[in-house]
């Protein structure tokens, strides 16, 4: 049996929760968010709480994941979510833009923009080198920090480009010198 799928989804204050079939709409302070869920699981609302219910074993595989998505939305729409990029390099920085561009500069021969969809935003610090993509959508917040860190990966030999706070990097030594 799965225990993240029995594991009950407390609703915090001032978050609604819609059921209509196999959707999800969750409305709180910070937006709406809309999760569809898989096919033999059903979400039922008791006491403040919900529960993901599946039909029968064949939907074990997913009923956890039925049940993070919609933790995950009702947890967006509450505190919201956060990803941090660090950007290291010498000359390798970013700025914004007006409020829906990310202007890169990491070592090509120009500059790199990088518009941002709707319901993410993102900040700069001081530095510029430090970014923070924030939204209520936990997987488009990841998908483009992910986007963000693919225009320049890390190096493993230089230790330079975009990366993730905390991210750990091995770093590899490059050729020995012919004897």
């Amino acid at each position: 049996m799965s225990r993240i799928g029995r594991k009950p989804i407390p609703l915090p204050k001032g978050v609604n929760v819609t059921l209509a079939g196999n959707v999800v709409a969750v409305q709180g302070p910070k937006g709406k968010l809309e999760t569809q869920l898989p096919a033999g699981i059903r979400m039922e609302q008791k006491d403040g709480q919900l529960l993901a219910v599946r039909e029968n074993d064949q939907q074990a595989a997913v009923h956890g994941l039925a049940r993070a998505l919609v933790n995950n939305a009702v947890e967006g729409v509450t505190k919201g979510w956060n990803r941090e990029l660090e950007i290291v390099g010498i000359g390798y920085r970013a700025e914004m833009k007006g409020k829906g561009t990310v202007v890169f500069s990491l070592g090509y021969s120009h500059p790199i923009e990088y518009p941002l969809p709707s319901g993410i935003d993102a900040a700069v610090d001081a530095k510029q080198t430090r970014l923070t993509v924030t939204g209520i959508d936990r997987q488009k917040v990841g998908q483009v920090a992910a986007e963000m860190r693919s225009l320049r990966p890390p190096d493993p030999y230089k230790n330079k480009g975009v990366r993730y706070v905390g991210e750990r990097l091995k770093k590899k030594v490059g050729k020995t010198g012919a004897k």
